[in-house]
């Protein structure tokens, strides 16, 4: 009986010795008063690597894209018809909207219904998504009450500001544009050719591609946040603490985000709409909603035109597609 005590008293004398040989110790009496200024003398030192250099030219080419986009844009919504629904931010392109139940923002009645169409606008298209112009890329983080010490700008402009592009008000505000000198403008006031509008098309989907193409390679570089729960973006290595997430409004978290990295969706969100094909009926049913197909807005409002677009939209357009069949 003693000398199993004692063998036992070994073991865990040597299995104590092994455990805190191997195993680290975390003091308590950290100061992080002295800690302060190193960690902010190592965000100076990292902010002067910004901006890239490589990535300017990268910048500026989004910005001009941009312009040419909301130019033309602008330019084929005076020839073809855009619609939106009064109560939700459905749109349709067309002379007459679709039927399909997908209405859901009636608020004192039951969701799915038919959309009430009236006539969109340019950023019905071309969603925009504001976020804050900071000072510089790595400033304090904006506090809830400094929400309004902060200008609110395209999130798209902002991210080419902090790459090195040079930023005038036609860019912050895209309704100073001259859209009389952009790639649509005919002098005299005459109709536009066919011709012409597939020109003007071709130009709105090099520009729309290369757009998302820029910004997918400036947020390689650049940080960006996005809300996994509201549309809210912020350009930067981390979110603000601005309390405006409405999904959280009434909940325990007071409107604060809960951040993610953006992708370019976030920024440049493409606005799927449904797309009729030759085999469909010239008014959409809801009951051959599984049938028809779907583009991004600024596509399938150039496919207007005559033009093809590229082959990476196909499926989900359902060129080749079966027809909806017939009811009776």
């Amino acid at each position: 009986m003693a000398l199993r005590k004692k063998l036992w008293e070994n073991l865990v004398e040597e299995f104590s010795k092994a455990y805190f040989m191997h195993s680290r110790s975390y003091s308590s009496r950290v100061d992080f008063k002295k800690l302060r200024p190193m960690i902010l003398k190592r965000i100076q030192n990292r902010a002067k690597d910004y901006p890239v250099k490589g990535m300017v030219p990268v910048a500026r080419e989004v910005l001009e894209k941009r312009k040419l986009l909301i130019q033309g844009v602008s330019t084929l919504m005076e020839v073809f018809p855009v619609l939106a629904c009064k109560f939700c931010p459905e749109v349709y392109i067309g002379e007459k909207g679709h039927l399909i139940q997908t209405c859901y923002g009636y608020k004192r009645c039951g969701r799915k219904r038919v959309h009430e169409w009236i006539p969109g606008g340019l950023n019905d298209i071309l969603v925009p998504v504001e976020t804050f112009r900071l000072d510089n890329m790595f400033q304090d983080v904006i506090e809830h009450d400094q929400r309004f010490d902060f200008d609110r700008v395209p999130a798209v402009v902002e991210l080419c500001r902090q790459a090195g592009a040079n930023i005038d008000d036609e860019n912050l505000h895209p309704g100073m544009l001259d859209l009389d000198g952009g790639i649509g403008h005919i002098d005299g006031g005459e109709p536009f050719s066919p011709s012409h509008l597939m020109y003007i098309a071709k130009e709105i989907l090099d520009a729309w591609e290369k757009l998302r193409s820029g910004v997918q390679r400036l947020l390689l570089v650049y940080p960006s946040k996005v809300c996994k729960h509201c549309s809210e973006v912020h350009i930067g290595p981390s979110g603000h603490k601005a309390r405006l997430c409405g999904v959280f409004k009434f909940e325990s978290w007071h409107g604060k985000h809960f951040w993610k990295k953006a992708e370019v969706d976030d920024l440049v969100p493409p606005k799927i709409v449904w797309r009729p094909r030759p085999q469909d009926p010239p008014v959409l049913v809801n009951e051959g909603r599984d049938f028809y197909g779907h583009a991004p807005a600024v596509v399938d409002l150039c496919t207007k035109t005559g033009i093809i677009v590229p082959t990476k939209y196909s499926c989900m357009m359902k060129i080749q597609g079966l027809s909806a069949p017939v009811s009776r």
